[in-house]
C-alpha cells in the first residue's frame, strides 16, 4: 500500500504509541510529531479511510491488522536503512536516524529492497562483514583521521 511520507510518519507514530499504551489519542500523536491537532485529524481520517486504523472523533485510536502490518513494514524499512548506515557505512547514530527517516520516504522501493537484501546477505554471511566491510571501516577511519 502506497502512503505519503507524512502518512507513513503518522502510522509509525500511532504504532509506537499503541504498542506502549494499547490505544492512541490525537493529543499524543500531535505531541509526538510536533504538529497541530487539525493536521492529526486530517491524517487520522485518511488512515481510517484506507482501513489502517479505527478512528472516530473524540475516541481512542487503534490499529487494524492491515494498519499494524503496514506500520511494521515502515518500521522494518527504517531500521534496515539505519542499520545499513551505521553498520556498513559507519555513520553516527543520530545522522543515520535522520537519513533513514528521509530516505525511507523518498527512495524508490527497488533501492530500499536491494539494501534490505544486502543487509540480509551480510547477516547470513559473516565472512563479508569480517572481510570487505571491516576493510571499508578501516579505510573510513584512516581517511577521517587525516
Amino acid at each position: 500500500m502506497q502512503l505519503s511520507a507524512s502518512l507513513e510518519d503518522y502510522i509509525e507514530t500511532i504504532y509506537h504509541i499503541v504498542e506502549e499504551k494499547q490505544v492512541a489519542r490525537a493529543k499524543n500523536i500531535a505531541e509526538e510529531l510536533s504538529v497541530s491537532r487539525a493536521s492529526v485529524t486530517e491524517a487520522l481520517r485518511a488512515l481510517s479511510s484506507k482501513g489502517l486504523i479505527n478512528y472516530a472523533p473524540y475516541e481512542v485510536i487503534t490499529m487494524t491488522p492491515l494498519g499494524k502490518e503496514v506500520a511494521e513494514d515502515v518500521i522494518f524499512r527504517h531500521n534496515t536503512l539505519k542499520n545499513f548506515f551505521t553498520r556498513i557505512l559507519t555513520i553516527e547514530q543520530d545522522i543515520a536516524e535522520d537519513g533513514a527517516c528521509k530516505i525511507e520516504h523518498s527512495a524508490p522501493p527497488q533501492v530500499i529492497d536491494r539494501m534490505i537484501d544486502f543487509m540480509k546477505f551480510v547477516d547470513s554471511c559473516p565472512q563479508v562483514e569480517k572481510g570487505l566491510i571491516n576493510k571499508f571501516r578501516d579505510f573510513i577511519q584512516s581517511k577521517d583521521s587525516m
